[in-house]
């Protein structure tokens, strides 16, 4: 049963891919100054160009600090949350902002304070505009090492689901052409569907 449930969530995630690939629902890049510097609205501009447009325009904009400190810039009306940037302020350039479900919001805290997420449902969340690196087994890394598998991730959707059993079938190869899971044997695993093809290492 959890394989079939596996299957309906991976199959809906990747037929949803495909259509935002198809249709480009998200919003144009904002041609903005360095987002530390931006004013709200241009933040917000930017947070927004994270999720499809009909999700973006009406979730709260959060922005994040270099501290992981939040401020709310604009409340929401539809559970979902946007930010300009994944890692605190960035330049609109490489900015890597990311919107998430009210699931992955409670991933997210866990994440930042190094606790168990409270994950009993399915969660979403959308960087389209892809983002700026991790590790894929380490979720506290900072910085690629020879060991840590860096990963510079394109447009993609990150999924999350309830038992980690559910992840037993899947690949953690970044590389493999498709869907994979990464920090898989971690309590923050959750599956990566890239959009477009993920760049090579170097």
């Amino acid at each position: 049963m959890m394989l079939k449930t596996l299957s309906v969530v991976t199959i809906s995630v990747v037929a949803g891919v495909a259509l935002l690939a198809q249709q480009s629902a998200a919003p144009k890049p904002p041609a903005a100054a360095a987002t530390a510097n931006a004013s709200n609205d241009a933040k917000i501009r930017l947070a927004m160009t994270g999720a499809p447009a009909d999700i973006a325009k009406n979730a709260a904009i959060m922005d994040v600090d270099e501290k992981g400190q939040m401020k709310q810039l604009r409340a929401g009306t539809n559970g979902w949350t946007c930010m300009p940037s994944a890692g605190g302020a960035a330049g609109a350039a490489g900015a890597d902002p990311m919107c998430l479900d009210k699931t992955f919001m409670g991933w997210a805290d866990a994440w930042m304070h190094k606790t168990d997420p409270p994950t009993k449902t399915v969660g979403i969340a959308y960087m389209l505009r892809g983002d700026k690196g991790a590790s894929n087994t380490d979720p506290f890394a900072t910085g690629p090492t020879a060991q840590n598998q860096w990963v510079v991730s394109p447009p993609h959707v990150m999924v999350l689901v309830p038992d980690a059993k559910m992840l037993d079938s899947l690949p953690t190869d970044a590389h493999g052409g498709g869907a994979w899971v990464m920090w898989k044997g971690t309590k923050y695993a959750h599956i990566m569907v890239p959009i477009n093809p993920v760049p090579a290492g170097k």
